[in-house]
């Protein structure tokens, strides 16, 4: 079973940095599409960008190009989000999901139904 966990989250006022993590277990890990997504209250679940945990290939949404990046550790089991330039618009409950894909599709991988496991959230709010 794919248990994954995020962390990292909080406050910071906008301009500011924050590094979230998600630490993945229960499946063979390099071999998947992974996703990270956020949601604000009374907002659907948006798509920030996928990776391919084998290539390491990733697709960014629009709103994120530029300011946010995303990585692996494969020895560690764990991919980061590195958000640089936090706006107040990116406050929102921070997401890790997992696909049974074994690659990412550049025209589904930022949409929630393509995941089957998602971690419990970490929140991200950015004060203006």
């Amino acid at each position: 079973q794919v248990q994954l966990v995020e962390s990292g989250g909080g406050s910071v006022q906008a301009g500011g940095s924050l590094r979230l993590s998600c630490a993945a277990s229960g499946y063979t890990y390099s071999s998947y599409c992974m996703g990270w997504f956020r949601q604000a209250p009374g907002k659907e679940r948006e798509g920030v960008v996928c990776i391919n945990m084998g290539g390491g290939s990733t697709y960014y949404a629009d709103s994120v190009k530029g300011r946010f990046t995303t990585s692996q550790d494969n020895v560690k089991n764990t991919l980061y989000l590195q958000m640089n330039s936090l706006k107040p618009e990116d406050t929102a409950m921070y997401y890790c999901a997992a696909s049974p894909a074994r690659s990412c599709g550049t025209n589904w991988c930022l949409r929630a139904f393509a995941y089957n496991s998602w971690g419990q959230g970490t929140q991200v709010t950015v004060s203006s």
